[in-house]
């Protein structure tokens, strides 16, 4: 390992009650504040609450995040939480808690949480930052603590740090690189092409606000929508298909054409200034309030929720 890996840190904080959840990251991030570094906390509303009344005055020099509302969708939280608050501060160490999933985090979002956590690894290679993030040893479940060892190269327990003897965030990657469930029965479909563009956008708004989806939320979804199937005419073969269909609370739509994502990070890392291109997935991932992908040699899905 070099000096330049060694600047980043990424310890999983096991905790089993209230009282450990505070101690330890009241200390991290005191400890923090001691040292001069910027202090950013992301995590579920009804743990902000908890830290911000135990920090008290010290609350004042820290930024607080709700993860219910910046980290949604898992796959912003990179570069809309994590990524801006390093990057606001450069120059300097910067420390953060990032507490991605919690016991109300649901089945089809598991997968892009667990992804998020491995890619952290990747995304913040040779920065100075230390994102310290806690797993409730009580209400997750078991296979959910064993990911959080794989996609952590230190585990902290009982109050001892040590590393994780089974730490491979690239198996996670791959792991959960899943196909995806089958649309909804009654989905819609539509094949399109470079011809066909705003007829795809224009069919996908209509069905969208069909399904009851939010005046609030159109333009997201049009302009989402515009980007995937625009990608897939320029990277994903020249067409693709586009489904949508209600799932719960959600609108959801998918496009799936014949191209590859090779880059794990492609959509969470925002691309250098000045390099055209590579802003698609990005924004659909600050669009959406989930994303999941699957991805091949010879052909992608991109699915994408939206709260209705």
């Amino acid at each position: 390992m070099t000096a330049a890996d060694e600047a980043f840190t990424h310890p999983a904080l096991f905790y089993r009650d209230r009282y450990e959840y505070l101690a330890a990251n009241v200390s991290f991030i005191r400890a923090g504040l001691e040292a001069g570094e910027p202090v950013a906390v992301a995590v579920p509303s009804h743990n902000l609450k908890q830290l911000r009344g135990e920090l008290g005055t010290d609350g004042a020099a820290v930024r607080f995040l709700d993860m219910q509302q910046a980290g949604r969708n898992p796959g912003r939280i990179i570069p809309r939480v994590l990524l801006a608050f390093a990057d606001a501060h450069p120059g300097v160490r910067v420390r953060l808690v990032g507490e991605p999933i919690w016991a109300g985090r649901s089945a089809v979002e598991y997968p892009a949480c667990v992804q998020h956590e491995a890619l952290i690894n990747h995304a913040f290679t040779g920065r100075r930052v230390t994102i310290l993030c806690p797993y409730d040893v009580a209400g997750l479940a078991p296979e959910v603590l064993a990911d959080a060892h794989a996609t952590h190269p230190v585990v902290i327990a009982d109050g001892k740090e040590a590393p994780s003897g089974s730490y491979a965030p690239d198996r996670v990657i791959a792991a959960y690189n899943r196909p995806l469930p089958p649309p909804g029965a009654a989905a819609f479909a539509f094949v399109f092409d470079g011809d066909l563009l705003p007829a795809a956008r224009h069919l996908v708004l209509e069905r969208a606000v069909a399904l009851g989806l939010a005046p609030s939320r159109r333009d997201d979804l049009a302009l989402a929508v515009a980007e995937l199937t625009t990608n897939s005419v320029l990277h994903g073969g020249g067409s693709g298909t586009v489904r949508i269909w209600a799932e719960d609370e959600h609108v959801v739509w998918e496009v799936t054409d014949g191209g590859h994502i090779g880059d794990p990070l492609a959509g969470r890392c925002p691309p250098p200034p000045d390099r055209p291109g590579g802003r698609g997935l990005l924004l659909v991932h600050y669009l959406s309030d989930l994303v999941r992908v699957h991805t091949l040699p010879g052909g992608t899905t991109t699915r994408c929720y939206v709260r209705r």
